[in-house]
């Protein structure tokens, strides 16, 4: 099948030409023809799949048709909610280059970042608006926005946005959307939470599910290096010497081990950076736009904020840290090897990771292919129960002395403008 078996009108496809898209992806090939028919969808598919276009190409069309000849101030007709701001950028992005050769106008909103621009756009009006739940509330209860002409609701990314802790905010914007409208619903996994979410959201929805969760793309090729924990940065040091390797998205579990990673790296003299939610947004825009341009080597990111990340023909996977949910070693490799393109997905594992790799394994139905040629083969061994139990009671010990110190010294702090305030007058 092509786009134009689609019967998707000429602005579209020739913009889709210009991206060289001629085949759509199963889901596109599946969801396009169901929303433009004015139904409901719930949609179950991994990143990497062309998810936004599959919503992003009929919404679009919708809309043309109907507005596309209006002039004067556009009326909100779409919108689209995603948990990060990474993920509502490039969606906005997407939604740019689908639409450059028709009358819709767009916007993106998202926090971190301050609103003024934000609010020039929605004046100017907006057909389609694409939204981080915490600053779409913000900018309602400023008077800014009304949900009252949406026509057109997605929900994307459902998961991450109830693993985030967006329910409560999902809830206050359902209540303000009219409840006559066409409901778009996406998630790469469906849990029992988000199929009774699913319910509170969409009217007889026509059901898609494309390369489920548990299955990792045949063009990516998967290895393994099993290795203790403090020797896995002298382990990734001996995999980049490989200078093929040439463009790399790594995986850290938390914040504070991406910027250690990167610090390590760069006195490596590797040109590295990291993007993760304490980051500002303009310097995770702007790492993003450096590692796209060539400029950065590795882009070291956590699971949230690599959420959204779309770079083509990115080759290079690397799991510093094994992820303790499965399901999220495949979103993260998917990464690599999109739209048919190879990839190759490495993964450093220690001791206490050994059964995260067994539940992977377990889950993708394939043993990841084992690297023999390892110089920092692992001799530990994993913790026994008891050894977790009281490394994690001084993990705990440490922690609430940190924040005590912490406390303290922004008491000092407190304390001291007070006396210099005090001097003052």
């Amino acid at each position: 099948m092509i786009f134009e078996d689609l019967e998707l009108i000429n602005p579209i496809l020739k913009a889709l030409k210009d991206k060289n898209y001629t085949n759509p992806t199963p889901i596109q090939e599946r969801a396009i023809p169901i929303i433009l028919k004015r139904n409901d969808v719930l949609g179950c598919a991994q990143t990497g799949t062309g998810k936004t276009a599959a919503f992003a190409i009929p919404i679009i069309q919708l809309i043309q048709r109907i507005e596309g000849k209006e002039k004067g101030k556009p009326t909100l007709r779409s919108l689209i909610v995603t948990p990060t701001r990474e993920l509502a950028i490039q969606i906005d992005e997407n939604i740019k280059s689908y639409s450059k050769y028709t009358s819709i106008r767009h916007t993106v909103i998202f926090g971190g970042v301050k609103q003024g621009k934000q609010v020039d756009a929605l004046r100017r009006g907006v057909h389609i608006l694409v939204a981080t739940p915490g600053r779409l509330l913000d900018l309602i209860s400023q008077g800014y926005i009304s949900l009252d002409t949406v026509k057109l609701f997605v929900l994307d990314e459902a998961d991450r946005m109830l693993d985030m802790g967006f329910i409560n905010d999902i809830k206050k914007i359902l209540k303000l959307l009219p409840e006559k409208r066409q409901s778009l619903f996406f998630s790469a996994t469906m849990p029992d939470n988000i199929v009774d979410l699913s319910r509170k959201i969409l009217k007889n929805p026509e059901k898609i599910e494309v390369a489920p969760v548990s299955s990792t793309a045949e063009t990516i090729q998967q290895y393994l290096y099993y290795t203790n924990k403090d020797k896995k940065k002298h382990l990734l040091y001996h995999i980049l010497k490989d200078l093929t390797i040439d463009q790399v998205l790594l995986f850290s579990r938390t914040k504070h081990g991406a910027d250690k990673i990167v610090r390590n790296l760069k006195k490596k003299n590797i040109s590295s950076a990291a993007i993760h939610g304490d980051k500002a947004q303009n310097h995770r825009q702007k790492v993003l736009r450096q590692f796209k341009e060539g400029q950065l080597r590795v882009l070291v990111a956590t699971d949230i904020a690599a959420r959204g990340i779309d770079i083509n023909k990115l080759r290079y996977v690397i799991n510093y840290d094994i992820p303790n949910v499965a399901e999220t070693y495949v979103h993260r490799i998917g990464r690599s090897g999109r739209a048919g393109e190879e990839g190759v997905a490495i993964s450093l594992c220690e001791p206490e990771e050994n059964g995260y790799i067994k539940s992977i394994q377990k889950l993708i139905r394939k043993k990841i292919e084992l690297i023999d040629d390892n110089p920092f083969p692992q001799t530990d061994k994993p913790m026994t129960d008891a050894e977790k139990r009281e490394w994690n009671k001084e993990k705990q010990r440490r922690k609430q002395e940190f924040f005590a110190k912490r406390r303290e010294q922004k008491a000092a702090r407190a304390q001291s403008k007070s006396f210099r305030s005090r001097r003052r007058y």
